[in-house]
Order: structure tokens, then sequence, then C-alpha cells
């Protein structure tokens, strides 16, 4: 199945769950934020959030500065 993450056409195994991406592209602990077509998807969901065919993620990380 093909996802959109950051822009970027990604493949991944049918019924991924949220969580599993972070796990695959090595983001666990580096993102505070996920959106999925646009909509904000609370952290504590994150592991039973199944993602579909084309979705589209934003993963975001807040980066401090001044």
């Amino acid at each position: 199945m093909k996802l959109i993450v950051n822009g970027h056409e990604k493949e991944f195994d049918e019924n991924i769950r949220l969580f599993q991406v972070l796990e695959k592209l090595e983001l666990v602990g580096k993102v505070m934020a996920a959106a999925v077509n646009m909509e904000i998807v609370k952290q504590d969901t994150w592991e039973n959030y199944v993602l579909k065919d084309g979705d589209k993620l934003e993963l975001l990380d807040f980066v401090g500065g001044g």
C-alpha cells in the first residue's frame, strides 16, 4: 500500500498502523504530532490508528528557536 509521508511516496504493508510507520521510519520518540489527511491524530491513538492506501501523513517535530 502507498502512503504519502511528508510529501514523499512510500510503500508499506496493508493494514499498517500509524505507530508502525513511525517504527519503520525510525521516528519513534522524534515525532511530536501527526496528521492524516490534514486531521490531527492524538498521540494516544497512534498504536491503534489503521492507515488506508493513499493516506497523506504529516509527521511533525517541534523545534525551538528565537
